[in-house]
C-alpha cells in the first residue's frame, strides 16, 4: 500500500478530514456531496490536480448551504487506492486542489470522507462490501456522528444510484442524482440535477431547511 502516514486516516482505508473551524449547532442537517462526476469531472481514476475541472453550477450549491449554516460534507469512494493505481498522496494532492477550486468561487467544505476499501484490492483494503462504501451508508453515518446532524433533514447529491442508495440506507428523504431521471427508491425522492431548473429547484430546497 502506498504511504499514508501524516494524513486523517480513521482506518486504513478511511480518510475523515475536518476542513473548515465552522462550529454548527447540534442537530443540523447537512449536504452531502459526492465527489468525482458530482462535484469535479470524473477523469477515471483521479490522480493528477492539474486535471481537476469543476462541474458546472456546483460551486453555487455548496455556497447556498455556506450562507445558510448547512454542514457540506464530501463522501467519496475511492477503490483507486484499494487497486494500488495511486496512494493517499495523491488522493490528498487531488482532494486539495478540488476544495481549492471551490474556495476560488466563495464555497466551502467542511468535512471530506472516503473509502478506499474494495473487493479487488490489495492487503488490508482488500474488503468486499466494507459498511464505509457506498452503496452502504457507513460514511453519512459517521459524519452523522462527528457533527451531530439530523439525517432526516440532509439531502445528498451523486452521479450515481450507489449514492442515493447510501442516502437512503442513512435515513435521508431528498437526493438529486446528476444527468438522470426523477424517481422513488424506498422513501428517498431523488429530483434529477441535468439543467438550470433542476439547479434552482436544489437551490430553493437547500435555502427552506
Amino acid at each position: 500500500m502506498a504511504e499514508s502516514e501524516g494524513f486523517p486516516l480513521a482506518e486504513p482505508g478511511l480518510w475523515v478530514e475536518r476542513t473548515s473551524a465552522t462550529n454548527f449547532p447540534d442537530g443540523r442537517p447537512a449536504l452531502f456531496l459526492d465527489r468525482d462526476g458530482t462535484i469535479n469531472v470524473d477523469t477515471g481514476y483521479p490522480d493528477d490536480p492539474a486535471a481537476m475541472v469543476l462541474r458546472d453550477g456546483i460551486a453555487p450549491v455548496i455556497e447556498a448551504a455556506n450562507e445558510h449554516g448547512i454542514p457540506v460534507v464530501v463522501v467519496t469512494n475511492q477503490s483507486g487506492i484499494a487497486r494500488g493505481y495511486f496512494g493517499w498522496d495523491a488522493f490528498a494532492r487531488v482532494n486539495r486542489r478540488v476544495l481549492e477550486l471551490l474556495a476560488e468561487q466563495n464555497a466551502f467544505v467542511d468535512m471530506v470522507l472516503a473509502c478506499a476499501y474494495h473487493e479487488a484490492g490489495r492487503g488490508a483494503l482488500a474488503v468486499a462490501d466494507h459498511p464505509m462504501r457506498k452503496p452502504n451508508p457507513g460514511m453519512l453515518l459517521d459524519a452523522g456522528r462527528r457533527l451531530d446532524l439530523d439525517l432526516n433533514r440532509s439531502l445528498i447529491v451523486g452521479d450515481k444510484p450507489a449514492d442515493m442508495e447510501a442516502g437512503r440506507r442513512a435515513g435521508l428523504i431528498r437526493g438529486w442524482l446528476v444527468d438522470d431521471e426523477a424517481s422513488t427508491i424506498s422513501g428517498l425522492s431523488v429530483s434529477p440535477l441535468r439543467d438550470a431548473t433542476d439547479l434552482e429547484g436544489l437551490l430553493a430546497t437547500i435555502r427552506s431547511l
